[in-house]
């Protein structure tokens, strides 16, 4: 994986020919209260159904209303264990093109 830095807060890793998954990792000065180690944030273009769709395979949704910052949309949520995780959606412009 090559790493691509986006700003100060945040990291992009994606694999060396640009194919698949991107990770990207975010710096933050939030004290840790819990366990979690590692929050995912998850990146899809249909945001309602996969949220659904994770909620049914056993994840609580803690937000009831998506966030909504700089155009992306995004629900919290926390799996079987309490780890927090994000599904969010980009705005249109920033969904991969097939």
């Amino acid at each position: 994986m090559a790493g691509r830095a986006s700003s100060s807060t945040y990291r992009s890793l994606i694999p060396a020919d640009g194919h698949g998954i991107e990770v990207l990792l975010q710096r933050t000065d939030d004290a840790k209260q819990h366990k979690n180690r590692l929050h995912l944030d998850l990146r899809t273009a249909a945001l309602d159904s996969e949220v659904k769709r994770i909620a049914g395979l056993g994840a609580s949704l803690l937000t009831d209303h998506p966030v909504i910052e700089h155009r992306w949309r995004w629900y919290i949520l926390a799996d079987p264990d309490g780890n927090e995780f994000c599904v969010l959606q980009p705005p249109a412009d920033r969904l991969p093109t097939s």
